[in-house]
């Protein structure tokens, strides 16, 4: 696997709207994308030895990243402007993974949830692993 993966959420509204967010602005292509619940998904979870559902996980080769790192770290992939909002990364870490953590438990009741995972629009469905 040469590509960065995003690990999301298929279920989470707030996560398949990061999903949409970052397919539309990646503009080079370069990130692909699995929720959590696939098979694929499921199998780099007990890869990397990651618990499920644990907001967005960010693969890239051996490397993982979680909590806020994740979240950062996209910018960087996204390129052109996008990439100076990993400056974020001078709040402490523990102030980062305390918000993003609030976030990610609340979820659900923040923005909702789906009765399945998303199903990607045809010019994007060569990105995601099933």
């Amino acid at each position: 696997m040469n590509a960065p993966v995003l690990l999301f959420d298929g279920v989470c509204n707030l996560c398949n709207g990061v999903v949409q967010f970052v397919l539309k602005n990646d503009r080079r292509g370069v990130l692909q994308f699995a929720s959590q619940q696939s098979e694929s998904g499921v199998s780099l979870l007990e890869q990397h030895k990651i618990p499920p559902m644990q907001g967005v996980v960010l693969l890239e080769g051996d490397t993982v990243f979680t909590g806020s790192d994740a979240a950062l770290r996209l910018f960087r992939h996204l390129g052109g402007s996008w990439g100076a909002l990993e400056v974020l990364r001078i709040f402490p870490r523990p102030l980062r993974e305390f918000v993003y953590g609030f976030i990610a438990r609340n979820r659900y009741k923040l923005f909702g949830k789906r009765e399945s995972c998303m199903v990607p629009r045809a010019e994007w469905k060569s990105r995601f692993l099933l």
